[in-house]
């Protein structure tokens, strides 16, 4: 039994299957790497549970193989929910960190402490070749800090503490991190749907 990361993102691919192979006993975890011609998908879809269907129905139809992917942001409360399905991208070049980073903090740098608030979001969906999907959704609320610290994570971790935690994301080690993280919380809410498209058992939203 096999599934398919509809990634190319080494950080992603790290964080996934640390999280899913415990979840998933005996079932070997492939990147997208590993098959050829497997065409990079854009995510033009205006929610994290659009772009992450969209993936994985695209990377099961190219390598015939289940396909799990997601789609994550971080949405800030007196932002409106931004940089949201665009945080990747919000200071215009996808995967700019410094640059997303610095642009959000300049945008929030006169709003109190109390009113920073935010979660990261993720949506996990699988994708069968036959069409069949399902989508889970995980959440961390939390507080967006002032200035970047903490050396570990990716993306927005530098600048997010955890309701309940006086550290950055990117000051947790990554089992602390997968064990609360908005990633986590989605994959492990589909792990058993995982489960059942293997066995070949019928899934759903």
């Amino acid at each position: 039994m096999r599934i398919v990361l509809a990634t190319r993102n080494a950080h992603k691919v790290g964080e996934l299957q640390a999280v899913l192979e415990p979840l998933l006993p005996g079932v070997e975890v492939l990147t997208v790497d590993a098959f050829e011609g497997v065409p990079e998908v854009a995510e033009t879809e205006v929610t994290f549970a659009g772009n992450a269907l969209l993936k994985a129905h695209a990377v099961a139809r190219a390598t015939g193989v289940p396909a799990v992917a997601d789609d994550s942001g971080i949405a800030v409360d007196v932002l409106g929910g931004s940089p949201g399905v665009f945080s990747a991208r919000w200071a215009g070049r996808h995967g700019d960190d410094v640059a997303n980073l610095e642009l959000l903090l300049a945008q929030i740098a006169d709003v109190p402490a109390e009113h920073r608030g935010g979660a990261f979001v993720c949506a996990a969906a699988i994708a069968l070749p036959d069409g069949t999907s399902a989508v889970r959704l995980g959440e961390l609320r939390g507080t967006v800090t002032t200035a970047p610290t903490g050396g570990g994570g990716f993306g927005y971790d530098p600048v997010f503490v955890p309701v309940g935690a006086d550290r950055t994301l990117a000051e947790h080690t990554a089992q602390e991190k997968n064990a609360i993280s908005h990633r986590g919380a989605a994959f492990r809410a589909l792990a058993p749907v995982v489960v059942d498209a293997l066995a070949g058992r019928p899934i759903h939203d």
